[in-house]
């Protein structure tokens, strides 16, 4: 193999057809060690003797097994590897499986234009580039921190506290060679914080008082110079050896070191003068990682704050009242993981008496969930505050096609459920993009009935340049419930048997998932409450959040 084949990246590409398969290969075979799978089975036996590749391209539609089972089992064998899926229009549930596993990177619909084709797969593989150059340099970090801590175990008693870390330092310096007094002076001291830290030796305080050299110009020396310096001389009538040590990272001074002998007790030789040198190293090294925990922590506190700003806004965002709701009632929760999160929902009346509901879901957590969160309820809003009460789908074509471009751009989109209840006519019509099954059942039903979970659904928001998919309707009765949730609800972890109350069984799913959520609902008998829920969900839940946790609800009065 040659030297310049030998660096470049591997790529695989699986499909069954065998003139998909030469054309891809040709495609990439000029910038990548391309390697060719007619099944998922010999794939994964590539992969067993070639090792990580930097790109899996896929195709959905497999015997055997399909493309999205075939990138499932890969993941965890080879986190950093990037997934492509090749599919089809028509192919939206495995679409919206694919994409809510988080196994796929980009998906490329049949046929394919082989430029943008291209394009995906440079873009693909300099995120592979930049994945495995994070992980070697945090592989690098943490051997250089394990190794700082073992020279420094004895000095970072005081873990990041940066003004004890300063204390421990002349401290422990000071005791274990032998110095009779010894100073660590700070470059930048904090407000409120000594302009510098010592250490007396308890034997010599005795002897001499307060009898001891003046360390000014030794450490003004080593600020000029950056440079150890060592005196000898006698002081006071006695004599000692003084010694000013600059510590340093990244030639930036943090402190100087200062220690000072009495020479009865020996000189430092010139093997102790390189020892403190290169403890100093390490302590400017802890000393500069105390420092910077120091900063962050203020930071962080700053950050907390602003943080917590950003969720009172946020919370103020979703609707907290909507007035009465003529024939209905209306019931909404919504809880961020975090201080704020990409989980929202809209309760909406319109002028000509349409009751709107909506829940959406932004891929991620945090605070580019929640920017992308405010973004879509300001478009929802404008949207269904038209003169006339538009129709759901068209309303979730208007919101993909404007934040389609900023969602694809960041990687993200939004699974949403958009529905129109009219009172008059009982009538509900809805658009659901790659979310969960909305669920109806009237409360009058007996325990052994099941839900009608609402199966209209296309792709999520921002995934396709046109949102394309039907709108799904149905009648509902008086006493009849609809109830959306977010999959923080659906993919709660179980840590008590629903039935039993005890441990959950081993066979049984470690999530709550919609069966589980029916089982708690069956568990009220009286008129439904969705405070009543959430505190049955929590019971039987995790009591980590794990997620953003939304559920919104109509009852027909």
């Amino acid at each position: 193999m040659s030297q310049a084949s030998s660096k470049k990246l591997k790529l695989m590409v699986v499909d069954d057809e065998p003139d998909n398969l030469d054309l891809l290969y040709r495609t990439f075979r000029r910038d990548f060690r391309v390697f060719k799978a007619e099944s998922a089975v010999s794939a994964l036996e590539v992969l067993d003797k070639e090792g990580e590749m930097a790109v899996i391209i896929s195709d959905q539609r497999m015997p055997v097994m399909n493309g999205t089972e075939f990138l499932g089992k890969t993941v965890e064998r080879f986190p950093e590897t990037i997934r492509i899926l090749l599919t089809g229009y028509t192919d939206v549930e495995d679409l919206v499986d694919a994409i809510n596993s988080g196994k796929v990177f980009k998906y490329i619909t049949k046929p394919w234009n082989p430029e943008n084709l291209k394009a995906v797969v440079q873009q693909a593989s300099e995120t592979y580039k930049v994945l495995k150059q994070r992980t070697n340099e945090l592989r690098r970090a943490l051997r250089r921190e394990e190794a700082l801590n073992l020279v420094m175990a004895a000095i970072r008693e005081e873990a990041l506290d940066y003004e004890k870390m300063l204390q421990t330092i002349v401290r422990t310096i000071g005791q274990n060679f032998g110095a009779s007094r010894s100073i660590l002076h700070p470059i930048e001291s904090a407000p409120a914080m000594p302009e510098s830290f010592s250490y007396k030796a308890e034997d010599v305080i005795e002897e001499i008082g307060d009898s001891f050299p003046d360390a000014t110009v030794a450490i003004e020396k080593v600020l000029e110079t950056h440079q150890t310096q060592t005196t000898e001389g006698d002081i006071k009538e006695r004599s000692w050896m003084e010694l000013a040590i600059p510590l340093t990272v990244q030639q930036q001074p943090l402190a100087v070191l200062y220690l000072a002998r009495l020479t009865r007790s020996g000189n430092w030789t010139d093997s102790d003068i390189k020892l403190l040198e290169s403890v100093a190293e390490q302590a400017a090294l802890a000393l500069s990682q105390a420092k910077l925990y120091q900063r962050t922590q203020q930071q962080a506190q700053k950050m907390r704050a602003e943080l917590e700003v950003a969720r009172q806004i946020q919370h103020n965002l979703l609707r907290q009242s909507w007035g009465e709701v003529e024939g209905a009632k209306v019931q909404a929760s919504c809880y961020p993981a975090r201080e704020v999160g990409g989980d929202f929902f809209e309760v909406y009346v319109h002028p000509q008496g349409d009751v709107w509901l909506a829940v959406g879901d932004v891929s991620g957590k945090g605070v580019p969930a929640a920017l992308f969160m405010a973004s879509a309820i300001s478009i929802l809003r404008r949207e269904l505050s038209q003169e006339i009460s538009p129709e759901p789908d068209v309303v979730m074509r208007n919101l993909n096609q404007t934040m389609n471009e900023d969602l694809f751009g960041t990687n993200c989109f939004i699974t949403m459920v958009i529905a129109r209840y009219t009172p008059t006519t009982y009538k509900l019509v809805y658009a659901n993009a790659g979310h969960i099954y909305p669920m109806v059942w009237n409360h009058q039903a007996s325990p052994e009935e099941e839900p009608d979970y609402l199966k209209v659904r296309g792709v999520p928001v921002g995934i396709l340049p046109v949102w394309k998919a039907k709108a799904g309707e149905m009648v509902l009765e008086q006493g009849d419930i609809l109830l959306v949730t977010s999959d923080g609800i659906t993919e709660a972890t179980v840590v008590k048997d629903i039935n039993s109350g005890g441990p959950p069984s081993p066979d049984s799913s470690s999530f709550l998932n919609q069966e589980g959520l029916w089982h708690l609902i069956l568990q009220d008998t009286q008129s439904f409450d969705l405070t009543a829920l959430l505190e049955r969900f929590r019971e039987y839940t995790n009591q980590i959040q794990e997620d953003d946790q939304t559920m919104l609800s109509l009852e027909v009065l």
